[in-house]
């Protein structure tokens, strides 16, 4: 059917990249996406947002119209619409043009436009960068198997900060910046993380010793998170090394000490 061949033919070219036609159409949306970005920033600058107040309008409007256009024909093109409307990707295609609209009845609304940086994310699809790809995924996984010690450790630095944050609010009683014990919170997490606003500052000699103390595990505090991802990671590292050939990157067939499919002599030993 014609129409059926019609509404193929947009989807290779609007959702893949196998074609040149579709290459050129995502090389040409980054383009157009990243164009509206900085118009979207450039307008929230005064020198420019003030003076060319018509200009930004238009543009702004002509960028929402070319977006929600290119929404709905992904809409229509969609073997599942429905599962294209609620993906990940669906959803920030819609949140790319709807500030816009709002914007008509709630003015500040359209900066939220800056949304549509994170679409940039297809580049991914298009250069097929599978290198960058699989070693994202290897750190993602090192992330998700390092989440629970993560979690457990920020929860006891928390009761650490929270048990010193409160000592200090007994200690430096009078003093404004310790005004409450969320205050004395919030100056421990500053202190511990090593980041020293000094926007509040302790005033007794005591409450000065607590905070030395904090400012020194912090160091180490710091850290703790570091060495846990990186052991993971490692982990996860080798274990791709002793899976796949480092010549022809295929999964490895055999327990030989060479690959079955290209005959790459592998080593016992990995390198790092």
């Amino acid at each position: 059917m014609p129409q059926q061949n019609f509404k193929e033919r947009l989807n290779s070219i609007i959702f893949g990249t196998d074609t040149k036609e579709g290459k050129h159409f995502d090389i040409i949306l980054l383009w157009v996406i990243l164009v509206s970005v900085v118009v979207v920033i450039a307008e929230s600058m005064p020198e420019l947002g003030l003076r060319f107040p018509k200009t930004f309008y238009y543009i702004e409007w002509f960028f929402t119209i070319a977006f929600s256009i290119e929404y709905l024909v992904r809409i229509y093109i969609a073997e599942k619409a429905r599962k294209y409307v609620f993906s990940f990707w669906g959803v920030i295609d819609f949140l790319s043009v709807v500030p816009t609209y709002f914007s008509i009845f709630f003015a500040a609304y359209h900066y939220l436009l800056v949304i549509r940086i994170l679409r940039l994310l297809r580049i991914f699809r298009i250069l097929k960068l599978v290198r960058f790809t699989r070693e994202g995924q290897v750190l993602l996984a090192a992330l998700k198997l390092s989440a629970y010690k993560i979690a457990v450790f920020i929860t006891f630095i928390f009761t650490f900060i929270v048990l010193l944050a409160t000592l200090m609010y007994v200690i430096e009683h009078g003093n404004p910046g310790f005004s409450s014990i969320p205050s004395s919170i919030y100056w421990g997490i500053v202190t511990v993380t090593t980041v020293g606003f000094g926007d509040i500052v302790p005033m007794t000699y005591l409450g000065k010793a607590i905070a030395s103390f904090m400012m020194l595990s912090g160091y180490a505090i710091i850290a703790v998170p570091t060495g846990i991802v990186t052991a993971e990671l490692t982990k996860k590292v080798r274990e791709k090394h002793q899976s796949e050939c480092p010549k022809c990157d295929r999964p490895v067939k055999n327990a030989d000490n060479f690959c079955g499919n290209c005959g790459q002599t592998l080593s016992l030993e990995t390198e790092y």
